[in-house]
């Protein structure tokens, strides 16, 4: 069958190659961002609590610093971190001085730095998530697409042979509905590896959003 596979290929249209062709990139691509994330959530959902206890045992805001930056490996906890310790060393100058963004309150120059690097973690987690949902939607009818065109290449090929037989048509239609097999072969990886990272995502983002609102309520207002 895949002998023969590769002469319908070869013997194909445009078309058929083409979107053989479209589900194999689909396919590698998926593949390289679901290795990249499931390497990337392992290591996050070790990094992250790891980073957070060695805040909270640090006896200073300095030291608390160099602690999370030597643990937290993807930078997802560091940022926060980051705006807490600009802010509270940030020098008091004349208002009429100051830039807009910096003459509101100390407390609310913190929830607007804890709210950007939230951001930035969740646009980290979330990276490649809508790649994978749309493969997963898309795959199974561009495999269809494939079939249908390789069967209606297949008869009109056959057609223009003269008398046909079922035994002339069981091959190139077999091997034309592989391309729907195909298709959901690359969409179901796809759709399985979108749930479980968006899932662990999920997770990951509420940790990081409870890390930052103990950050405010116990800086925050010390800062204002």
């Amino acid at each position: 069958m895949s002998a023969g596979l590769w002469q319908w290929l070869a013997q194909g249209d445009s078309v058929t190659r083409g979107t053989a062709a479209v589900m194999l990139i689909m396919s590698v691509l998926s593949w390289v961002v679901i290795l990249y994330k499931l390497w990337f959530m392992t290591v996050a959902r070790r990094c992250i609590p790891q980073a957070m206890d060695a805040f909270w045992q640090m006896p200073d805001i300095v030291q608390a610093q160099a602690g999370v930056k030597a643990l937290d490996r993807q930078a997802l906890v560091l940022p926060m971190v980051n705006a807490l310790s600009a802010e509270t060393a940030q020098p008091q100058t004349a208002s009429a001085s100051r830039p807009l963004a910096e003459r509101a309150d100390a407390g609310l120059r913190l929830m607007r730095g804890l709210r950007a690097a939230l951001g930035s973690a969740s646009r980290q987690l979330q990276w490649g998530q809508t790649l994978l949902a749309t493969i997963g939607a898309t795959a199974p009818f561009v495999g269809l697409l494939g079939t249908v065109w390789g069967i209606h290449h297949a008869l009109a090929v056959l057609a223009g042979t003269g008398q046909v037989g079922i035994e002339q048509l069981a091959g190139p239609v077999g091997e034309a509905l592989v391309m729907t097999a195909a298709g959901l072969a690359v969409a179901l990886p796809a759709v399985l590896a979108y749930n479980l990272m968006g899932r662990s995502a999920s997770t990951l983002e509420a940790l990081l959003e409870g890390f930052a609102h103990d950050l405010q309520a116990q800086f925050g207002a010390g800062a204002s």
